[in-house]
């Protein structure tokens, strides 16, 4: 008959929360994680696409509510 591995318990469960720690860590960095690069080039396609879409309007609005006075009925 064999006998078991003897195992350190404290290290057995330091090695378990390192690894449930490193899977957690996994998961937020996909759901949340994009470097610096990322971030900047996202910012300057919208800023881009914004100001190609303002660049092409027909009419440029200055005042977006001018006043009805003096308008005849």
């Amino acid at each position: 008959m064999a006998l078991a591995d003897i195992v350190n318990l404290r290290q057995f469960r330091k090695q378990k929360a390192r690894a449930d720690k490193e899977r957690e860590a996994e998961q937020s960095r996909a759901l949340h994680g994009r470097s610096k690069a990322e971030k900047q080039r996202d910012r300057k396609q919208a800023e881009q696409a914004s100001r190609f879409i303002e660049g092409h309007k027909r009419e440029k609005n200055e005042d977006p509510a001018p006043s009805q006075e003096g308008a005849p009925r």
